[in-house]
């Protein structure tokens, strides 16, 4: 099969590199389940919305398996190879986590939706991975980077994200639907929506300038304080939003 003359440059050179993670997969082969399996034109975009259920179902398909259970190709390889689809290897263009002797005190622990290396730009339903944050008034320190790409084989998609994040007290996220936001405050999260994004340590300065100011009764309740010592104040139009979600 020829490439396609559309193809930008990024794109063709991640399907390329996608495909030497397949044993015993040509670039002819995974080009054709890709355009089968994503409805319009190949895009560094479309190519994040593959999954590893995507490309075990399509090889099983072309094979005449009706499970996938018996492609020949391991669930690393899958996994490799949709990683290199959405623009990075494991490991790479990813922020490095530090880990902390101890916690600081009254510190909270903050996940955030990420597609895009330290950026607030996902989805709670669809974002490649968390970032998770221990934030105190003083210090913004990054403690994990949680992949969610497992979420494809859950029963329960969203539950399966609220476990990967259930140590956290507060999620920002673009968007959440209904049930699951649902599903989030049940865990005990804090769930608010930020619709334009952005870095993520920037919306967590934002966060810290709160903390040492006057806190709201949720977040003040997080950190510890005493009822006599938390203030009621009116909620942003975004935390607003979540809350009612």
């Amino acid at each position: 099969m020829d490439k396609p003359e559309n193809l930008s440059r990024e794109t063709a050179l991640r399907i390329a590199l996608a495909a030497r993670a397949l044993p015993g997969i040509s670039l002819a082969q995974l080009l054709d389940m890709l355009q089968q399996r994503i409805k319009g034109p190949l895009t560094e975009e479309s190519l994040q919305t593959v999954t590893v259920t995507d490309l075990k179902t399509g090889f099983a398909s072309t094979d005449g398996e009706e499970d996938g259970e018996d492609i020949g190709i391991g669930l690393p390889a899958l996994k490799e190879a949709v990683r290199i689809l959405w623009g990075e290897s494991e490991g790479q263009n990813l922020p490095q986590p530090v880990k902390l002797d101890a916690l600081p005190e009254r510190s909270i622990r903050v996940a955030v939706a990420s597609n895009t290396g330290e950026t607030l730009d996902g989805h709670f339903g669809s974002c490649l991975r968390f970032l998770v944050y221990q934030v105190s008034a003083e210090a913004i320190h990054l403690v994990d980077v949680r992949s969610a790409m497992d979420a494809d084989f859950a029963e329960d998609k969203n539950a399966f994200r609220v476990e990967l994040i259930d140590d956290c007290q507060v999620l920002y996220v673009v968007s959440v639907g209904g049930p699951a936001a649902a599903k989030v405050v049940r865990a005990g999260i804090y769930p608010i929506k930020k619709i334009q994004g952005g870095q993520a340590r920037e919306i967590l300065a934002d966060l810290q300038q709160v903390m040492t100011g006057s806190p709201p009764p949720w977040l003040a309740k997080i950190l510890g304080m005493a009822p006599e010592e938390r203030v009621r104040f009116a909620l942003s139009d975004d935390e607003r939003e979540a809350a009612s979600a």
